[in-house]
């Protein structure tokens, strides 16, 4: 289903004008009503929702400055365009100082009307989103830790859902930044083992020499300075729940005995002869590609298959939509509370910015955003000034394509030669995510980037 035209109440003594506004937005995508005096423009507006409303500035009686200071008051929010033939600085200023959003000089051409429309209308909905999601954020229960009502979320959260009650290992991947140990908490917080131990692990922050101790524990003199036996991170989980972020960076020689010990559920501490029986539901991660470490032979394809039973794929969050906007609101409402600075929400202009942003380093990067913006900010809402450089003059990049010369377009083997790379490229270098995307099995993908590696060599 398409979205519904934006509403434009537009209002001009002069009943030509209007027919020609009438006529020239409605065939730009308007949906358009009219009336001829400011006092029939405030009955509607009572009583009906418009995205804009459009006046002429001088009209008979109350003029146009007047009816934005009422239209104001009966709608606040509400974004107002004005026209009018005298394009002096001074009733620009009065306009404004009442409360108009945008302001057009007669004669104008109707698409340069239109696309000012249109931004105000943005404008609206924008704000109507904001309005939406913080109301949500209020009703919604203080102890939730996930947030989303994107596609992408929803398929998540069903898939998260029909796997809590399972006691089968589940493989988290998703690029860094995502929130996947938020995942491994739900999937704890919503299973049996809720009142259990969740421990988490990262096995890329731990060196390679006691990452085996750390999880398998050991015995006492297992090696110098081992004074005392000790307890490893999969028995501290005994009952609940053991979650290995970075899995794919574990070492051979840890991978072969965590293999082992979730085969035979039993656990040997380094320097010991005795084996320990465990019960632990294990969860992994990764925002590695781990089908290629696998052919690479970086990582057991045994444990791969182990630990692979169910999966999670959390999306990136430049495929999320309008959950940037709920994971800034519920981040401003935090970082504000912690701060005590009266920041109570994002203005239009800021959440457009936050809304068509990459986010290379996804929710993590959203709330080192959030937490600058709202230390910066001078007024109650966030504004376009308090957010980063990053952010606020980032500029979206598109596959086009355009032209009208012959002798202009390429070859159909170079255009897919550019859109692979592109998308290989918006997939952080992982093969298996692009050739998901591509529709191609990964082993094409791989012979493809090959020959053309071969042309450039």
């Amino acid at each position: 289903m398409s979205e519904r035209a934006p509403r434009v109440l537009a209002v001009d003594d002069d009943v030509a004008m209007c027919s020609v506004l009438e006529v020239g937005l409605g065939r730009r995508g308007f949906e358009v009503e009219t009336c001829t005096s400011a006092q029939q423009a405030i009955e509607r507006l009572g009583a009906h929702e418009y995205a804009v409303l459009l006046t002429d500035l001088q009209m008979p009686g109350v003029g146009g400055i007047a009816l934005c200071t009422e239209a104001v008051a009966v709608r606040p929010g509400l974004p107002v365009v004005v026209i009018t033939a005298f394009g002096s600085l001074e009733s620009a200023i009065a306009a404004m100082r009442a409360g108009a959003y945008d302001f057009i000089t007669k004669p104008f051409e109707v698409d340069v009307l239109a696309m000012a429309l249109h931004r105000a209308a943005e404008y609206t909905r924008l704000k109507q989103d904001i309005q939406r999601l913080e109301r949500q954020l209020a009703d919604r229960p203080a102890q939730t830790r996930m947030l989303g009502q994107s596609p992408a979320m929803r398929r998540v959260f069903e898939r998260l859902e029909r796997t809590a009650d399972s006691e089968v290992t589940v493989l988290i991947t998703g690029e860094s930044g995502t929130g996947k140990e938020l995942v491994a908490l739900a999937l704890h917080d919503a299973s049996p083992r809720r009142e259990r131990a969740f421990v988490a692990v990262n096995c890329a922050a731990l060196p390679e020499a006691l990452l085996e101790s750390e999880l398998f524990g050991h015995a006492r003199g297992a090696f110098t300075g081992a004074q005392s036996s000790r307890t490893g991170l999969i028995a501290r989980a005994e009952g609940g729940t053991l979650f290995l972020d970075e899995i794919g960076e574990l070492p051979l020689s840890v991978q072969a005995k965590l293999l082992r010990a979730l085969q035979e559920r039993v656990l040997r501490p380094v320097g010991s002869d005795q084996e320990m029986p465990f019960d632990v539901r294990v969860i992994t991660a990764t925002n590695r590609d781990l089908v290629a470490a696998v052919e690479d032979g970086r990582f057991r394809s045994d444990l791969y298959f182990r630990i692979n039973v169910l999966d999670v794929h959390l999306p990136p969050l430049r495929d999320r939509g309008n959950d940037v906007l709920l994971l800034a609101q519920q981040h401003l409402e935090s970082t504000a509370a912690t701060t005590k600075k009266p920041v109570r929400g994002i203005a239009p202009d800021a959440a457009a910015k936050l809304r068509s942003y990459a986010w290379p380093g996804n929710v993590r990067e959203l709330h080192n955003c959030i937490e600058r913006a709202v230390a910066l900010a001078r007024f109650d809402h966030i504004t376009l000034d308090d957010l980063p450089d990053s952010v606020r003059k980032y500029t979206s990049s598109h596959v086009l394509v355009v032209a009208d010369s012959p002798s202009d377009f390429v070859a159909l083997e170079e255009v897919e030669k550019r859109y692979i790379l592109r998308v290989l490229d918006a997939a952080q270098g992982n093969r298996s995510v692009a050739a998901r995307i591509l529709g191609l099995d990964r082993k094409t993908l791989q012979r493809k980037l090959a020959l053309w590696q071969g042309e450039t060599e």
